[in-house]
């Protein structure tokens, strides 16, 4: 149960039904009545503004206000105990005994699925999509990580996702790559040196990639590019995307679908998107004017079909052909994301690195344009990534050419550490890896103290000899939590609005940060149990009161719900 929308509802429906006590005239508002967990020092469970919100409107001293709604609140809502007045009047509001078992009992009774917010929506996600000219960088981890983590958050709440990666196997960049392999093969199979060419990819991973086909195809001589090009194509596309995918089950990350911009191509597809758009005229032949900044004696005015997205919120109309009259790349993605709509999904989410920001409003146009506005494109741009060693930056071997590998990375960090501190910082700002501290056994290290608070539990219940998600007899009328156990209850029954936030705009940096504060807490009511025998936690061997059985299967409740959406392990013992 989410306890901010449940009391929230209640409270806009007392004060409804009293609104001509109250003299409320204008309730129109009340969108923007929120229900929150206020500042520590107020020693409350939840805070709210609906008197702050109907006394502006309806032109009433809010704090006026705010003592009507405090004894309508306490005599209409049983859940309410204690409710204070703080500040230009905000209602601080405590639980009753009755409803606080009720909350907590309502999370164990639910375990698994504590704080989905209910949805059953269809969702295609594409992410990573690294070109397929060689081995992931770690540019395409941050992605990579923050797409699955994107896709298990909008499947824990009951959507059906769809992870996609586009292929771009077709153009210029891709005979360059086979050429490269060819080279390679040639050095390897005839002693000739690889040639100093513009536009060869020079990573030694090329030529691994040379030997495996070399192995596999024993009998054929190579030395005719043009007539070994198609089979070249197909056998070293194979082998770097079976990189690709080596180092994304390294990260723990599988997709459900592949789609291959050759297919686009081949059914002729691009054609096809450009001639729906056509019949809703939303194509045309026309002039481009010159980009900014170029000046217009370097420009070549040619008729070409141009797309009117700045019909959909884009700066200007898009060319979909190049001087020459072939396709653009825009015009095969328009393609692509045809194909998309016409699979019918309800959302569509497209993860870019950092180098994409300004393609985002085209493709948003253009599946606009394509969907007759039913179907919206999310794009959510991931930053680049620092590596930093012993305070410096940090730079690998770059076996793989001109960039680090994600391989490099997987070899000084576990996977755990890389998914959890990928998203440690919201994905539209740049992000600091630090190797020393992510391999550091303290608190300074997020996903250490997170794991090593689920460990602790574990380790506490197995010397009881107790487990997890015990039936536990808590009474209403006795059960009495101390402070340290009410700071951590007020902090799981947040979880809920975390994943609500989180799944509203995407910012699934808002769960590892909660994760780390929960576990804080708990760090924190452990070790004040060696500092006074009040709140140690086992006497004789026996837990020494139920509330802490409860405040022990919470947190590790909420830690295991987010450590699966962030797919990063839960050792019971470290």
């Amino acid at each position: 149960m989410n306890i901010f929308e449940y009391h929230l509802s209640e409270i806009k429906r007392v004060t409804l039904a009293k609104k001509d006590f109250l003299n409320l005239d204008q309730v129109d508002n009340l969108k923007s009545v929120s229900l929150e967990i206020p500042p520590e020092q107020f020693d409350f469970d939840l805070s709210c503004n609906i008197a702050m919100v109907l006394g502006k409107k309806n032109k009433i001293n809010p704090k006026n206000l705010a003592l009507k709604l405090r004894d309508i609140f306490l005599s209409k809502i049983d859940n309410f105990s204690e409710i204070e007045i703080a500040g230009p009047g905000f209602l601080n509001i405590n639980f009753s005994k009755p409803a606080l078992l009720n909350n907590i009992n309502s999370i164990l009774r639910n375990n698994e699925i504590y704080g989905s917010k209910e949805s059953n929506e269809t969702y295609n996600i594409e992410f990573v999509s690294a070109n397929p000219t060689g081995p992931m960088h770690v540019g395409h981890c941050r992605g990579a990580v923050y797409g699955d983590v994107l896709a298990n958050l909008l499947m824990f709440n009951g959507n059906k996702v769809t992870k996609e990666y586009y292929i771009n196997d077709y153009g210029g960049q891709i005979r360059n790559f086979v050429e490269s392999v060819y080279f390679r093969i040639i050095e390897l199979k005839y002693k000739k040196e690889f040639p100093k060419k513009e536009n060869l990819y020079p990573g030694l991973y090329i030529k691994d990639i040379a030997k495996k086909i070399i192995k596999e195809n024993m009998n054929l001589d190579f030395k005719d590019f043009k007539e070994n090009f198609e089979l070249l194509k197909i056998k070293s596309l194979s082998a770097s995307m079976e990189l690709i995918k080596k180092d994304l089950k390294l990260l723990g990350i599988s997709h459900d679908n592949f789609f291959s911009e050759t297919e686009i191509v081949n059914k002729d597809l691009v054609n096809k998107a450009v001639n729906k758009l056509k019949e809703k005229k939303f194509v045309e032949e026309g002039f481009l004017q010159p980009p900014k900044g170029e000046p217009n004696d370097n420009w070549k005015r040619i008729k070409r079909l141009i797309f009117k997205s700045s019909l959909f919120g884009d700066d200007t109309d898009r060319a979909l052909q190049k001087n020459d009259g072939s396709w653009t790349y825009f015009a095969n993605d328009v393609a692509y994301h045809m194909n998309k709509v016409n699979r019918n999904y309800e959302n569509l989410v497209n993860i870019l690195g950092a180098d994409h920001t300004g393609y985002i409003k085209r493709i948003t146009a253009a599946v606009s344009a394509l969907s007759e506005n039913k179907i919206k494109l999310n794009c959510k741009v991931c930053q680049l990534v620092k590596l930093y060693k012993n305070g410096e930056p940090f730079k690998m071997s770059k076996r793989a050419g001109e960039f680090i590998s994600a391989q490099d990375l997987l070899n000084e960090v576990e996977k755990d550490q890389i998914r959890f501190m990928m998203l440690n910082r919201s994905n539209d700002v740049e992000l600091d890896f630090d190797f020393d501290k992510v391999k550091e056994k303290t608190k300074d290290n997020p996903v250490f103290y997170v794991q090593y608070a689920y460990a602790r539990i574990n380790s506490l219940l197995r010397t009881i000899n107790l487990n997890l998600l015990e039936k536990i007899n808590l009474d209403e009328n006795s059960i009495n939590f101390n402070e340290m156990e009410v700071r951590i209850l007020r902090k799981i029954f947040e979880w809920p609005k975390i994943i609500e936030s989180a799944s509203r705009k995407f910012d699934l940096h808002k769960i590892p940060f909660y994760l780390y504060e929960l576990s804080t807490l708990f760090h924190a009511y452990w070790s004040k149990g060696n500092e006074d025998k009040n709140y140690k936690f086992i006497e004789n061997e026996c837990l020494k009161r139920k509330e802490i059985l409860s405040i022990l299967n919470l947190v590790a409740l909420v830690i295991q719900n987010g450590m699966k959406i962030l797919g990063v392990s839960l050792p019971k013992k470290m």
